[in-house]
């Protein structure tokens, strides 16, 4: 399930900087949040913690990996500030996303990534190279 997550973490990823880099900025922003999440729910899963929801997500992202030291608290502002801003992309129609706020989010769920792939391995599991 761990394996299942990450490559949905990196699917959404790369979804978003396809998104942004077509100038589809508010979509863009929606789909790094998902790439965190995705990230975040694997990162759980190598302990063998599932979660469905967001919020549960993110309670649980905070009590096993964030409390215990495993992982740096700035890492769950991710889950909580790209939420809201996943929510605002989403449905608020007057929201405006610029390319600048788009590309920014793409780096920091980049990151959030990259340090989620660092403890995933170092957790042991194995985790191939995507197809570019």
């Amino acid at each position: 399930m761990a394996l299942a997550e990450w490559r949905r973490a990196l699917l959404s990823l790369r979804a978003a900087q396809v998104l942004a880099d077509n100038a589809i900025y508010p979509d863009a922003v929606a789909r790094t949040y998902y790439a965190v999440l995705h990230a975040a729910k694997a990162a759980l899963q190598v302990h063998d913690i599932g979660a469905e929801s967001h919020s549960a997500v993110k309670r649980l992202f905070g009590l096993h990996l964030i409390k215990s030291g495993a992982l740096e608290a700035e890492l769950s502002s991710h889950l909580v500030e790209g939420l809201d801003e996943r929510l605002a992309a989403d449905y608020d129609p007057n929201v405006q996303v610029s390319e600048v706020e788009a590309r920014d989010q793409c780096r920091r769920a980049a990151a959030f990534v990259e340090r989620i792939r660092q403890y995933l391995t170092a957790q042991g599991l194995v985790i191939e190279e995507p197809d570019a």
